[in-house]
């Protein structure tokens, strides 16, 4: 109970730094810097041609920059001195290709020197992946301002692959974000790699009464347990998302609904009544998770929190 007191006070703190951005507009630079999300969008495709693994990089990196203090950059800032920021936080050490916003932002730079901030960039390049990888377009509202605070230990307020639905509702909440939210953002698992840590709960020592979650489809299950085994010693091991972990679609829920998710935050979708229609509803229509998707994430990356237009994404001016 006191962990879960702890948490909650945690989020609610977080919380605080976050401010839906009002002043966030789909024009902001249309007279600034009118070459920016071009320049942007071909950053991003180099560095998808380079590495196939960006999609999902810049993705999940979008996610984890929001999450914590707003969409505002602070992931993308490096350790200085006696600070470890957000990038050194135990959830983010996975985390790569910040090579591509460096690029993108060099690019930016070239054309209107302090003028797009790292947050909107980091933003673009998350809708490009998406687009890149076969997934729907939108329109993205910009304006943000980037932070100069990156705290490691604020990475805790993540919500983590072992969450349960009330967890996970909680933390969504804290930001505004809603259970259909909370369904069509997780969504965003359809492309990617998961290391065996992400999962290793559910298929060794999984409760008192089971060594593998009995919600795991059994054939699935031992395919990981082959893969992950209970002292695995093999570095970076671990599995594809789904069978097609470069295309975005919604094979995510599918997979679900087949007891053949990866983590047991995504199995949470299927306990809760209301949580599960929209699994059925969005695991029936890719088209509707895509409508859904694109109407989450304009909400999710118009929580602001930052000051200013950095010149290096990686420290403050």
């Amino acid at each position: 109970m006191a962990t879960v007191v702890a948490v909650f006070s945690s989020l609610l703190m977080c919380s605080m730094f976050f401010a839906i951005g009002n002043s966030l507009s789909l024009d902001y630079y249309d007279k600034s810097c009118p070459g920016a999300e071009s320049a942007i969008t071909n950053a991003v495709k180099q560095g998808t041609i380079k590495d196939k693994t960006v999609p999902a990089a810049l993705l999940r990196m979008h996610f984890h920059d929001c999450f914590v203090r707003g969409c505002d950059a602070s992931v993308l800032l490096d350790s200085v001195g006696k600070n470890t920021s957000e990038k050194a936080g135990p959830p983010n050490l996975s985390l790569h290709a910040f090579f591509v916003i460096d690029n993108a932002k060099k690019e930016v730079e070239a054309l209107c020197p302090g003028v797009v901030s790292c947050a909107d960039v980091l933003a673009l390049a998350a809708r490009d992946v998406v687009v890149l990888s076969g997934g729907p377009t939108w329109d993205v509202p910009k304006g943000r301002k980037d932070g100069r605070t990156s705290i490691a230990n604020e990475t805790r307020q993540l919500p983590a692959p072992v969450f349960n639905l009330s967890q996970l509702q909680q933390s969504f909440s804290q930001r505004g974000l809603s259970v259909e939210d909370l369904v069509a953002l997780s969504g965003g698992h359809t492309i990617g790699f998961s290391h065996c840590s992400s999962f290793q709960n559910r298929i060794h020592n999984f409760d008192i009464t089971h060594d593998i979650d009995p919600s795991l489809q059994q054939s699935f299950a031992a395919s990981l347990r082959s893969i992950c085994p209970a002292h695995n010693k093999v570095k970076n091991a671990g599995v594809n998302m789904n069978p097609s972990p470069t295309t975005f679609d919604n094979t995510y829920y599918k997979l679900i609904l087949q007891g053949k998710s990866l983590f047991s935050s995504d199995q949470a979708l299927v306990t809760s009544s209301t949580a599960k229609k929209l699994v059925s509803k969005f695991a029936g229509s890719q088209e509707e998770f895509f409508k859904a998707f694109v109407k989450s994430m304009i909400k999710m990356s118009s929580l602001t929190g930052g000051q200013e237009v950095r010149k290096n994404c990686r420290v403050v001016n």
